[in-house]
């Protein structure tokens, strides 16, 4: 984070908290553009446009373990989750 010069105003340890489905979606209240990176691969979402259906989103949201992928960062109305260097020069830039 700091190579992309973005501070931490909240940090939680994704062990500790878990967040569930309906956490997972609450997190997008607010949010217009999705990014989540699988891999190498990013996958984009322009919420605002063309919201999918939450089981579609939930699919990227989560990890196999039902919970909230961890690193997961808000940056205004962008939300990236999952890490990829790429996609934070993309979002974060």
């Amino acid at each position: 984070m700091s190579k992309h010069q973005i501070e931490t105003v909240d940090q939680v340890d994704a062990r500790k908290d878990r967040r569930d489905g309906a956490a997972a979606l609450a997190l997008l209240k607010g949010i217009d553009e999705l990014f989540v990176a699988k891999g190498k691969k990013v996958v984009h979402f322009d919420l605002k446009k063309a919201r999918p259906d939450d089981e579609t989103l939930l699919a990227h949201l989560l990890g196999p373990t039902g919970n909230l992928r961890a690193p997961t960062i808000r940056r205004g109305k962008k939300l990236a989750v999952g890490f990829e260097e790429a996609m934070y020069q993309q979002v974060f830039g």
